[in-house]
């Protein structure tokens, strides 16, 4: 189904997840997936995975927000297949996404797998002071 869309979508999810301390991206199971030291996956692009016909990512999330957001959102956001049990997010692509929104659902998703010290690393480097 790699369209236009689809094209731009996975440019932009790529450049947020690339700009994270020590993510790489590489093939999962078919799907450009992004991984922190090359180990630990935070994220899956998928495009119309097994004939789904959703444009989105999966992506670790902190617990309890999946739940609420696949209920107080169901266009926007799903529990998806294989790792929705985990507490995975999906996140439709194929809805107009709000970029600025996505970026700080990418973010999230990397705090939630990144070792403790990387994690601490990137948010001093995000907010110096210390301060919220």
């Amino acid at each position: 189904m790699a369209s236009t869309h689809a094209n731009k979508a996975l440019s932009e999810v790529r450049s947020i997840c690339l700009e994270l301390p020590e993510v790489s991206e590489k093939l999962s199971h078919g799907a450009p997936s992004f991984f922190i030291r090359d180990k630990k996956m935070f994220v899956m692009f998928h495009d119309n995975h097994h004939g789904d016909e959703i444009l989105g990512i999966w992506c670790a999330a902190p617990p309890g927000v999946q739940q609420d957001l696949v209920e107080s959102e169901p266009d926007r956001f799903y529990r998806p297949a294989y790792v929705g049990h985990r507490g995975w997010l999906g996140v439709r692509l194929d809805v107009t996404p709000d970029w600025d929104e996505l970026r700080a659902i990418l973010i999230d998703a990397y705090l939630q797998v990144a070792p403790a010290t990387l994690a601490k690393k990137f948010l001093d480097s995000v907010n110096p002071n210390g301060k919220d």
